[in-house]
């Protein structure tokens, strides 16, 4: 159990290190190998992304690749949101979120594997 957890953590690292987003090979890890539910899958997520986005985030500034108004904006936007995100998960059913998510990702990887073309953004 403890190797798995340790391989999640580092791919989902390396992945968020990048920019990808590792929560989106983050949760579906825990739910599918470790038999976790949907909504403790999310809260874990949230924790395990303050440490290791800080560290990414500190490197990526040192290199000097931040807009940082607009991240100033989406941190402000986005806390304000994930307020309203804790209360409407708390209301939804744990096996529809999960279908949501999943959907969520299927969305989002059509959408990018439709893209022609990349702009080339700093």
């Amino acid at each position: 159990m403890k190797l798995i957890l340790i391989f999640i953590g580092l791919l989902s690292g390396i992945i968020s290190g990048m920019g990808i987003g590792g929560g989106t090979l983050l949760i579906p890890a825990l739910t599918i190998f470790m038999h976790m539910e949907q909504k403790a899958a999310q809260n874990i997520n949230l924790l395990y992304f303050i440490p290791t986005g800080l560290i990414a985030l500190w490197i990526h500034a040192k290199s000097k690749r931040i807009q940082w108004k607009a991240l100033i904006a989406l941190v402000l936007s986005g806390m304000i949101g994930a307020v309203g995100g804790v209360f409407l998960a708390s209301y939804i059913n744990g096996n529809f979120l999960r279908k949501l998510f999943g959907f969520f990702l299927l969305v989002m990887g059509i959408i990018e594997f439709l893209k022609k073309g990349s702009k080339k953004t700093s």
